[in-house]
């Protein structure tokens, strides 16, 4: 079975294109999810967050995200040090879920897949790409935030023409282009790619 990354920067609309090729029947890990799973439930990832970031890192025994959100992207050496808490937990959680997979391929959807080196355990990795100014418009609609906020989180991601450079397969999602057609083009080249692999 093939293991597929599906990246792209935030606001890209990755998450939709997940969608889609789970209604091809195709399984898909979301990665952020799981890692707010696992910061949430977790109770040795909860004790490294607090003694990074303090014991305010948690409300009523959950993630205080905004006020990580603040900490993170004003001091970005502490955004990396969350990092090496969470994704060594989230790659190794990913690895057992596809471990369990029976599909002809699956998807692990991050955000960070190249920032945490999760690629090395993948066999290829799809790129999202979105213009910058309608990525912008997505995240002000879904997070209710200002622009400025909005800036500071695309800043603090990879570049996306180095992140796309990186993707095997690229999809362009800037709402002009169809998007099914796309997602089912690169469905038929993996599937014929599993079946040589098999």
């Amino acid at each position: 079975m093939l293991k597929i990354g599906l990246t792209g920067g935030i606001g890209s609309g990755k998450s939709t294109v997940a969608s889609i090729f789970e209604v091809l029947g195709i399984p898909v890990y979301y990665a952020d999810e799981a890692a707010k799973k696992m910061m949430n439930e977790n109770p040795s990832i909860i004790q490294a967050i607090k003694n990074l970031l303090g014991e305010e890192s948690y409300q009523n025994g959950l993630l205080n995200r905004s006020y990580i959100a603040t900490i993170i992207f004003q001091y970005p050496e502490k955004r990396i040090e969350l990092n090496q808490i969470v994704h060594p937990a989230t790659i190794a959680d990913a690895d057992i879920w596809m471990s369990k997979q029976t599909s002809p391929y699956c998807l692990k959807e991050a955000a960070l897949i190249f920032e945490s080196h999760a690629e090395k355990k993948l066999n290829f990795v799809i790129g999202v790409e979105s213009p910058l100014e309608l990525r912008i418009k997505r995240i002000i609609k879904r997070d209710k935030i200002s622009d400025k906020d909005v800036l500071q989180r695309i800043e603090g991601q990879m570049n996306e023409e180095e992140k796309m450079s990186r993707c095997q397969f690229v999809i362009n999602n800037n709402e002009s282009t169809l998007l099914i057609p796309q997602v089912l083009e690169i469905h038929h080249q993996i599937l014929k790619m599993s079946e040589s692999n098999s």
